[in-house]
């Protein structure tokens, strides 16, 4: 039985960008289309509509496969140790999302796919999604079709944004894929662009990769589930 192999990269911005580039051509050259996770607003006072390079490199990376999926409005403007959707009520997650969706709708990157940050979304996000006009969510536990409510059941295992980077989790995430892919279980990778300056970050996520092709996985995208959704 092959396994699902996803593999996402969030916290991309102009800092991320070149090192976010390298991994999406290591990617491409083993046929793994990559689910980018986009914040219109990071912190450090980063704005996506204020960096055309990013966006260029998003629509290019899109139009080769890969796929856009929304991660959070303002980070910046969260509490420290809070992730932003965390624990948002229905009426401000609504605003955020559609102040979110209006500027990846600028820029050219609109999408139907959400993600909270650190992949926790409270009740009052999840009952705004499907009013905002998402049809598929993240979450740490399961990807969720937020029409059906079909769940598609596996935990993310990632490096950074929330997630451990050290060298003792990378072995263990490491372990955990190779485990997951052999068994044909659907494997969810991420990494936060701002780790991929470290060689044992790259290193690890490079060879789950490939330790998952080598088990048969199948390469998706996110996004793939929402296009089915669209076109129905």
């Amino acid at each position: 039985m092959s396994s699902p192999l996803y593999v996402s990269v969030s916290s991309l911005s102009d800092a991320t960008r070149e090192r976010a580039e390298w991994f999406t051509e290591q990617m491409a050259d083993r046929d793994v289309p990559v689910s980018l996770l986009v914040a219109p607003r990071l912190k450090g006072k980063y704005r996506l509509v204020d960096d055309p390079s990013t966006q260029s490199y998003l629509r290019e990376r899109r139009a080769a496969g890969d796929a856009i999926v929304l991660n959070g409005y303002d980070q910046a403007a969260t509490k420290r140790r809070r992730a932003e959707f965390s624990t948002l009520g229905t009426h401000e997650a609504k605003l955020r999302l559609a102040a979110a969706d209006r500027v990846l709708e600028e820029v050219g990157l609109r999408t139907r796919v959400f993600a909270a940050p650190r992949w926790n979304a409270s009740t009052g996000a999840l009952l705004a999604l499907p009013e905002a006009g998402f049809r598929v969510n993240l979450g740490y536990t399961a990807t969720t079709d937020l029409i059906t409510g079909e769940e598609e059941r596996a935990r993310v295992l990632g490096i950074g944004d929330g997630f451990l980077s050290e060298p003792w989790w990378c072995r263990a995430l490491l372990a955990q894929s190779n485990r997951i892919a052999r068994r044909g279980g659907v494997l969810r990778l991420s990494v936060d662009a701002r780790r991929l300056a470290s060689s044992t970050v790259t290193r690890t996520m490079l060879d789950a990769v490939d330790l998952a092709l080598h088990h048969g996985a199948r390469p998706q995208v996110y996004a793939s589930r929402a296009k089915v959704l669209l076109a129905a």
